[in-house]
């Protein structure tokens, strides 16, 4: 039998910035907030006024969204220094068809509000954590490898310390098209990633990454860390592209799980990086961000991976916090009212539209058996899984979505 509805009631709170903070003993250091289906107006709305609160009352200082790490670099200028426009900034400054989005225009154009006039030391700084990523493909390592050899040939040249000229980069990585084909996330044999020119690549970019690394006292005073920092970005990023081309190339039956691991290590690196600057707020889809393992069907296959999440969660321990969210209804994607016996019909017989609730209380008032896993009509909406629940520090429930 289910437990009654007013049993549950009694474990829920508002969605506030003090209700979220009475679920850990101390702030975390990286505060994970995600969502089970992308491009909801309702949850982004939600999580602006969630993260707004956390930034004035809690001090977080970086809020990092899943988007490109490398284009996010603009937008953190915006909202720092008020380089370049809002409207620059939301159209050359997120992938996935974020900058589109009223609500992410609404974070930023709050973010620059917040840091007017505020000492640069106290700036609320923006971040993208995933990596140059879309559906269909990745970016060419481009961008990235070279303003990492530039940064390391306008404080090192002098030494004659690198291993390539910035000739022999351009030349290896030849036109852009051999990168971002588009075929190739279908079709290995037409991805660049394992070819000789690649490989070579591959082996460059790890030695100018190490060499970063091996010159860091050097470089943090003459460069400055700001610029460090960026430098190691483009590192990471440059190695982390060429590690996805070459997954791309592969013919094997781990293909797609590697790829899903290398672009998840990627986030994960990120995140780290921004947490050793200070408390950060990172926004994702759940899958992203869980502490479990993550899991999804694509070709008829199910394919497993580690999650961004579960790898800063077992490098931070309690400093990593993570806030799933789960949904009643997406009518206008055909997700009607959830079965009674989930735990997305247990919190929708409850009155509120929305709400915060413990899971790890949550888990312990369910009744056994544990409730069932609902299954969504709709490939782009993830149902809750009962068993995440006590690896799960905070749930926001949604009770419907009403179509924008």
């Amino acid at each position: 039998m289910a437990p009654d509805t007013a049993r549950l009631a009694h474990l829920t709170h508002a969605v506030e910035a003090s209700a979220v903070m009475k679920l850990f003993p101390s702030r975390p250091r990286v505060l994970a907030l995600g969502e089970p289906t992308h491009g909801e107006g309702t949850l982004l709305d939600i999580r602006n006024e969630l993260f707004r609160h956390l930034v004035e009352e809690e001090g977080f200082r970086t809020i990092a969204i899943e988007s490109d790490c490398l284009a996010g670099l603009r937008v953190d200028a915006y909202v720092t220094s008020g380089a370049g426009t809002l409207d620059e900034a939301m159209a050359h400054g997120f992938s996935h068809e974020l900058g589109a989005s009223a609500a992410n225009r609404e974070l930023v154009r709050w973010a620059r509000e917040f840091n007017t006039g505020r000492d640069a030391s106290d700036h609320l700084r923006f971040a993208g954590f995933d990596g140059p990523l879309e559906i269909t493909g990745a970016a060419s390592p481009r961008q990235a490898l070279t303003a990492l050899h530039t940064f390391l040939a306008s404080w090192l040249d002098a030494d004659g310390l690198l291993s390539c000229t910035a000739a022999t980069l351009d030349h290896l990585l030849g036109p852009d098209d051999r990168w971002t084909e588009p075929a190739a996330m279908t079709d290995p044999s037409r991805s660049f990633g394992r070819s000789s020119e690649a490989a070579e690549l591959h082996l460059l970019a790890a030695d100018l990454v190490s060499l970063l690394d091996e010159r860091t006292p050097h470089l943090i005073a003459t460069a400055g860390r700001e610029a460090w920092d960026r430098a190691r970005l483009h590192g990471r990023t440059a190695t982390g592209l060429l590690r996805y081309h070459f997954w791309m190339a592969d013919t094997s039956p781990v293909r797609l799980t590697r790829l899903l691991g290398v672009r998840d290590r990627m986030m994960a690196e990120n995140l780290l990086a921004l947490a050793a600057r200070g408390p950060v707020l990172a926004f994702a889809h759940n899958s992203h961000l869980q502490r479990e393992r993550s899991s999804m069907r694509m070709g008829g296959r199910r394919l497993e991976w580690w999650s961004a999440g579960s790898l800063v969660s077992a490098r931070l321990g309690a400093e990593y916090g993570f806030l799933a969210t789960a949904l009643g209804t997406i009518r206008h994607q055909g997700v009607d009212e959830p079965p009674p016996e989930t735990v997305e019909g247990l919190l929708y017989a409850l009155p509120e539209p929305r709400f915060l609730v413990d899971p790890r209380t949550l888990a312990a008032a369910l009744d056994d058996p544990r409730p069932a896993p609902r299954v969504s009509p709709w490939f782009g909406y993830f149902g809750l899984d009962p068993a995440h629940l006590a690896e799960t520090d905070g749930l926001i429930f949604v009770k419907d979505l009403a179509q924008a």
